[in-house]
Formats: C-alpha cells, structure tokens, sequence
C-alpha cells in the first residue's frame, strides 16, 4: 500500500474485533512513529502501548461518555509529551505539533497493517497518568485505540456513531479550510 491508499484507506471506526498484539507489531508501530520530522530532532513523542487484558480494563475508568466501544480495542496506545522536550521559540510551543505528527505516521501504519487505529480525546489525562504512572509534567494528549474493523456494528454506538460507521463523516470543502497566496478571512477561508 503507498501513502495515498493509506490515508484515503484510513477510517476511524469504532465497531473493532480482536486483534493479535505480538510485540513484533508493537515494534513496528513505534518504529514507523519514529521516522516522523521534530524540531531539530528533538523527538518529543511518548507512547505507552497498553495491550494487557487487566490494564485495558483498568483504562476504561478514565473513558468519558459514549466511548464504550473502547471496551473492545486490542490495544490503547496513550500518546504524551512535554513542551521542555521540544523547541520552544518565543511563544511556540512544538512538542504538540510533532508529536501529533508522530501518531499520525503510527496510525497510517496500523491502516497499512489491515487494523483500525482510531485516535480519541474522550478520556480524562489525570486517571490515564494515574493508571499508567505517567509522571505529571507530561501532558497526555490521546488515546489511539486499536483492533480490527468489525463487519457488523457494535450496538454499543450511538445512532450518530453508527451512522459514521456504514459512510465516511463528510469532509469540508477546500474553501472552508484553506486559501492560496494569503489570508481569506470569514468563516470559510475561499480561493480569490
């Protein structure tokens, strides 16, 4: 698969079966998260790839409304970092940036993989730090929840939810979200 099928391939959906989790395939993904670009190499990202049966359990305590369907993922990959970890220029802070890179490039792995690797913020970062032992200088910025894509949908969705699953959640126009040559202000960016 080339990067185009990946990323047109990719879907966030949330009805998942089980998926084998060997540690190979845990390598693989960090490996893959790892090739993405830093601020001068500084590669902020850190992952806990949570793949224990009792720990994923433990995990649901932290999960916010209508996220049941988490109970289901294989494996959590909780993402963090901290701004001293990465270039600070001025008023710029970067570890977000390149660390949203970096699970970006995990998740298109996963989706070359055959898996769904469905990133959330539905989660509270105090239980996840808690859960996990993660120190409190770090900020958890998501959960990448991960298993195979179900056939038939989990009657945990909601309707909306279900819905997202049969037909991919439209996208905006290129007008509502960028412009050519510089700023178009309003609520949709537009081409002029």
């Amino acid at each position: 698969m080339d990067v185009t099928k990946a990323i047109e391939t990719r879907r966030a959906f949330r009805s998942l079966d089980p998926a084998a989790i060997p540690d190979d395939l845990i390598r693989d993904l960090a490996r893959h998260a790892q090739l993405a670009p830093s601020c001068d190499n500084k590669q902020p990202w850190r992952f806990v790839f949570v793949r224990d049966p009792e720990r994923l359990k433990e995990m649901r305590a932290a999960l916010t409304t209508n996220n049941d369907w988490v109970h289901a993922a294989s494996m959590i990959v909780v993402v963090y970092s901290r701004k001293e970890d990465d270039c600070v220029i001025r008023d710029r802070e970067y570890h977000q940036f390149d660390t949203g890179m970096a699970a970006a490039f995990l998740i298109l792995r996963a989706t070359e993989l055959g898996l769904v690797a469905h990133p959330i913020a539905g989660f509270s970062p105090k239980k996840t730090r808690e859960i996990l032992g993660i120190p409190e200088e770090y900020q958890v910025i998501a959960w990448i929840n991960v298993g195979l894509h179900s056939a038939a949908i989990s009657p945990v969705l909601t309707p909306k939810q279900a819905g997202q699953e049969v037909e991919r959640p439209p996208r905006k126009a290129f007008e509502e979200f960028a412009s050519i040559d510089r700023y178009v202000g309003g609520s949709s960016s537009g081409i002029r």
